[in-house]
């Protein structure tokens, strides 16, 4: 009887949620998969990944890397020296652990990981979570097996034959909510018949959004909403003492349940990350998109922008929202139909399961290895 072969598989990347939590979901889908798979995540020290991966159950060894300064060139000495170092430790891990297959969600440690994985033979998969591409899964995309990607038109920047499209893989905590948005409401402490506004920045908070909303809750109380607002936890103070005499909002640094928040929200505000996205499409939900202009290839404005030219979303670009943000908020509320057509419009854009696809990929390229 031909025994099992047991995979081992390392997955690298990080810096920011928007890599994180695909990366834990591909990890968590390979685990259902076959739970006696071994995956091994290689991030940045210092990095948000070196405690979001742990916190998920997977070991994780940390790279000394981190990005370019853009802005001064001189310090970017330092920054080869840690690639440098980087590079030669990401041999020993994979003298170490001996990866079937790497696997690269974007960030600073995917570079140096992939890059030796490749020179290596080590087939390798990446995930690609934007509509414009990152610089690192660029510089991978030649040598790689198959690129996993969310949008159309991608071949911009990738072989055409290596493009895969699966979607962004989401937490499923958000999507398994049991709730109608009237209960959703209730439990979160709203009023069941008045429009809900969610705004979210990120576990740091969006400072233009924060001042944006914090100058206008009593204009967007008057229209009849309530406001859900996560502030971050720099903005915290501040804008809980905005929000403490307005009736009908409630300000927090985070949200411990999205899915709770998603469906209880008739509008979102949010950034523009490939992450929130993809769950406002799988949700269906009418959102004003303020990508961040202080992001890579400036591409949360992007995303919006894929998201606006179709009518699944509105974008109100940073530079704009003090002025703008609220009379859009207030706009949207006032038309329900409009609403639900750009609730249409972004589901048309969910593509389920993308973990899953993504896992369906991992072993069809291992498959071939194997023959």
């Amino acid at each position: 009887m031909k025994t099992k072969r047991k995979y081992r598989i390392l997955i690298s990347g990080g810096g920011t949620g928007g890599h994180i939590f695909p990366a834990v979901a591909i990890a968590n889908a390979l685990k259902r998969r076959d739970a006696d798979t071994e995956i091994l995540f290689v991030g940045a020290e210092n990095r948000m990944e070196m405690e979001r991966v742990p916190a998920a159950g997977y070991k994780i060894i940390g790279l000394p890397v981190c990005g370019f300064d853009r802005k001064r060139l001189w310090r970017n000495f330092k920054v080869l020296w840690k690639l440098f170092k980087s590079m030669r430790l990401a041999r020993k891990i994979l003298c170490d652990f001996k990866p079937d297959m790497a696997v690269g969600v974007g960030g600073y440690a995917s570079g140096p990981m992939l890059k030796a994985a490749q020179k290596n033979g080590i087939p390798t998969l990446l995930q690609e979570q934007n509509s414009y591409a990152g610089v690192t899964n660029k510089l991978l995309a030649q040598k790689a097996s198959a690129i996993c990607v969310a949008y159309d038109n991608m071949g911009r920047f990738f072989p055409e034959k290596s493009i895969v499209k699966t979607g962004n893989p989401v937490r499923q905590a958000v999507l398994e909510v049991s709730q109608t948005q009237a209960e959703a409401k209730e439990l979160l402490g709203f009023d069941s018949k008045r429009p809900l506004v969610l705004v979210v920045g990120g576990s740091l908070g969006a400072r233009t959004i924060n001042e944006s909303i914090g100058a206008s809750l009593e204009k967007l109380t008057a229209a009849g909403a309530s406001v859900m607002w996560q502030t971050g936890k720099l903005y915290a103070e501040e804008c809980s003492a905005k929000a403490k005499d307005v009736p009908h909002v409630k300000a927090m640094p985070f949200i411990t349940d999205m899915g709770l928040a998603y469906r209880a929200a008739d509008v979102v505000v949010s950034r523009a990350g490939a992450s929130t996205i993809s769950e406002l499409q799988l949700l269906g939900k009418p959102s004003i998109l303020v990508p961040s202009p202080n992001v890579a290839e400036d591409h949360q404005r992007k995303n919006a922008q894929a998201l606006a030219d179709v009518g699944a979303s509105v974008m109100v670009l940073d530079a704009d929202a003090q002025a703008h943000l609220a009379d859009e908020v207030v706009a949207m509320l006032a038309d329900e139909s409009r609403r639900q057509l750009i609730a249409e419009n972004v589901l048309k854009m969910a593509l389920p399961q993308a973990d899953e696809k993504i896992v369906d990929t991992i072993y069809s390229i291992l498959s071939k290895e194997s023959k």
